[in-house]
């Protein structure tokens, strides 16, 4: 991953932990901040209903903490925050009777920890992939995608490559980012022998030179990074199985446990986003297809105990 970012330019390009399922990064965080005087945090494990979002509203204003990762949430060029969450945020906020969405740009490890402890924002709108670990420390809504995971590999795929298993059997040069998800994912199936780039654009190079047979991503990141690109071409999506059970690279808003009435309430209009097909059109520009639309829910992706609390 990239060094520590300190300003906005860097927001535009490379931060990618959102999808790692080393989450323990963020809580390691927690230290980092002071918890503000503000602050209001529920008994551990405990969900609360919350008055936030009467807050939010007699502000008029509800504050996004993104990660710049393209194309789920950032800081492009004029400064502007973007991205397939921030895009969605934009939508349903002002339904909700919020109508000025403020970006806050910070580190992926610190977003966590940015929400509960320092409160520096009020949602985390960064694509978070929701996993068990993440589950135990905020509240998330139903997630806005699912995404499959997609090889770069050379032009016609000379080794056959469809999955992590191809990869482990024929004993071939692997390669993927930093903080990946798909480090865990190759290492389930005995491919410990990899190369681990700062980012697509450094595997794409990598398989281009020859230094490596496939380099694994999500297939939105593969789709965006090939484009245009000779030499190099992207597998047909696929679901990653790890032990036999489907690994979900689901992604949806983080909020504060204390905050169920905020996250019910944004969960309400999310759904009619999906029902009307509105959810696809925000996030097309951002390379999403009506393959990574989901019907997944939180409990589904989170522990039993959070799934009943939410």
């Amino acid at each position: 991953m990239a060094p520590p970012l300190g300003n906005n330019e860097g927001f535009i390009a490379r931060p990618v932990r959102r999808r790692s399922l080393l989450y323990g990064a963020g809580a390691a965080a927690l230290g980092v901040f002071g918890t503000a005087a503000c602050t209001r945090v529920p008994e551990e494990g405990k969900v609360e209903g919350g008055d936030l979002l009467d807050r939010l509203r007699d502000t008029g204003e509800v504050k996004i903490g993104v990660a710049g990762e393209v194309p789920y949430g950032y800081i492009d060029e004029n400064g502007e925050v973007t991205g397939e969450a921030p895009a969605i945020a934009k939508v349903i906020f002002p339904r909700l009777g919020v109508p000025k969405v403020k970006a806050v740009p910070t580190q992926f490890s610190a977003l966590i920890p940015g929400l509960t402890q320092a409160q520096q924002f009020d949602v985390v709108s960064a694509g978070m992939y929701i996993n068990p670990g993440r589950c135990e420390q905020v509240l998330f809504s139903d997630p806005d995608y699912l995404m499959p995971d997609s090889f770069i590999v050379r032009k016609g795929n000379p080794h056959g490559i469809k999955t992590y298993k191809e990869i482990a059997d024929k004993k071939l040069k692997f390669a993927t980012g930093t903080a990946y998800a798909e480090i865990e994912y190759a290492k389930a199936y005995g491919i410990k022998d990899m190369l681990i780039l700062p980012d697509q654009v450094a595997g794409l190079d990598a398989v281009r030179q020859g230094r490596v047979d496939a380099f694994a991503g999500t297939a939105v990141t593969v789709r965006t990074v090939i484009k245009g690109s000779k030499g190099v071409e992207g597998i047909p999506p696929f679901q990653p199985i790890v032990d036999g059970k489907p690994a979900y690279g689901a992604g949806g808003f983080a909020f504060r446990k204390s905050e169920k009435n905020l996250r019910d309430a944004f969960n309400k209009e999310l759904h009619k986003l999906k029902e009307s097909g509105e959810l696809l059109r925000i996030m097309a520009p951002f390379g999403f297809t009506k393959k990574e639309m989901t019907d997944l829910t939180v409990e589904k992706l989170c522990p039993p105990a959070e799934g009943a609390a939410s």
